[in-house]
Order: C-alpha cells, then sequence, then structure tokens
C-alpha cells in the first residue's frame, strides 16, 4: 500500500487548521507536485486508487488516475480528522488552548470539541486500509499494489499502527504533502518500506516473485515492495 499524503495545499502555511472544511484547494505548487506523481510512479502498476472525499486529496489524485484511466474510489473513512470547533482557527491562538498540549504529548487522549478523537481517526483509518489492501490482495494477488491518499495525521496514525508504535508516539512521525509511505500487510504483521519519501526511487517497492524455498516472512522481511 501506498500511503500518498495530498499535495501542498493553499492551507498548508496558511497558519489555519483547515480540517474538514469544504473548498481547500490545491495551491499552483501542489498542482504541479501532483502532476509529478505521473512520471515518480510511471513505473509501478497500481491495482487500486483510493481517496479521501476531500477535494484537495481528489485534485492530488486525478492527473494520476486519468494516466492510468482509472476510478478513484471514494473512502470517507480517509478523510481528514474532524476538528471540530477548531477547523478553520489560527494555530497561533490553538497554541494557547490546554487541549494543544495533551494533542502534542498525550494524543490518543485527544478529543477534539464538536469533533472526534484522533483514537477514533486511527480506528477508522486503519479498519479503512485494512480492508482495502485485503479486497485488493483478494482481486489482484498479494503482489498488488494500491495507492491511498489521505491526510498527515491519517497517515501519522496509520504508520504508527504498522509500526507498533502507540499513538502517542505519531507525533514522531514526520509526513511532508505529497510525500509517500509505503506499508506492506502480510497475515503475521505489516512492514514498513517508506517514510515521508518526496524524491526517491519508487520501483523497488513492487514486491519480487517469492522463491520457492522461501517463507512468505522472510521474502518480506527482505528486499521487497509494497
Amino acid at each position: 500500500m501506498i500511503l500518498l499524503r495530498h499535495a501542498q495545499s493553499t492551507a498548508n502555511g496558511s497558519g489555519v487548521l483547515a480540517g474538514q472544511r469544504p473548498g481547500v484547494e490545491l495551491s499552483e505548487s501542489g498542482r504541479g507536485q501532483a502532476s509529478e506523481l505521473v512520471r515518480r510512479l510511471g513505473g509501478i502498476e497500481l491495482a487500486s486508487v483510493v481517496a479521501s472525499p476531500l477535494l484537495r486529496c481528489q485534485q492530488t489524485v486525478a492527473p494520476l488516475a486519468q494516466a492510468r484511466a482509472l476510478g478513484v474510489v471514494e473512502e470517507p473513512a480517509l478523510s481528514e480528522v474532524d476538528y471540530g470547533e477548531w477547523t478553520g482557527r489560527a494555530l497561533k491562538d490553538l497554541l494557547e488552548e490546554p487541549l494543544w498540549r495533551v494533542v502534542q504529548q498525550h494524543p490518543s487522549g485527544a478529543v477534539f470539541p464538536g469533533g472526534e478523537g484522533l483514537a477514533a481517526v486511527q480506528c477508522r483509518a486503519v479498519a479503512a486500509v485494512r480492508a482495502h489492501d485485503a479486497r485488493v490482495a483478494g482481486e489482484y494477488g498479494e503482489r498488488a499494489v494500491w495507492l491511498a491518499c489521505t491526510h498527515g495525521d491519517v497517515i501519522k496514525s496509520v504508520l504508527a499502527d504498522a509500526l507498533g508504535v502507540h499513538l502517542d508516539g505519531f507525533q514522531r512521525i514526520v509526513v511532508d504533502p505529497c510525500s509517500v509511505s509505503v506499508v506492506r500487510y502480510t497475515q503475521t504483521r505489516p512492514f514498513v518500506l517508506r517514510v515521508n519519501d518526496v524524491g526517491g526511487e519508487l520501483a523497488g517497492i513492487v514486491p519480487p516473485e517469492p522463491a520457492s524455498d522461501e517463507s512468505s516472512d522472510a521474502v518480506v522481511g527482505g528486499s521487497t515492495g509494497a
């Protein structure tokens, strides 16, 4: 599974928490990043493209999906965190809120006023990606690669789960706009192959054909793929 954060949006760097506010588009720089994905992922066959329904994610995958003649599956469970009453507020003001410290140091206990908790976000996101991964593997085989485009905190929560890290450690994970992280799920455990890759060679993430005398874990734990 390729976890793709949406490209640079008009909200990134604005000092405002966009959350699920509708109409947040890609910036000019972000549109360039989205177009570049077509080249960057050119050597990788994708079985499926899944995305958050929010506009910035849909715009990020649109050039890639068009180039591959693939439909985009909207997945509400991969939407941005519902920040409730914090949505649209300036970050400089939120720094003064007592909850801000909880979000940074004890995120598993953070519930946004009028919104949702980060633990609930992780639960919905992990359940969604694992369900899609199982569907893709069942339909296209264990070596199939698929892409999910979502948001920074959502990706960090999925990566924390895959790494076996408590949600309270997810703030240590960095996920930049239009970065790629890669997880391979197996019957025994996930393997995290890339985190926050913004320009590396991605062809190597495609799983090789397993040798007949190797166990699946040995193959995955070696130089394997998505």
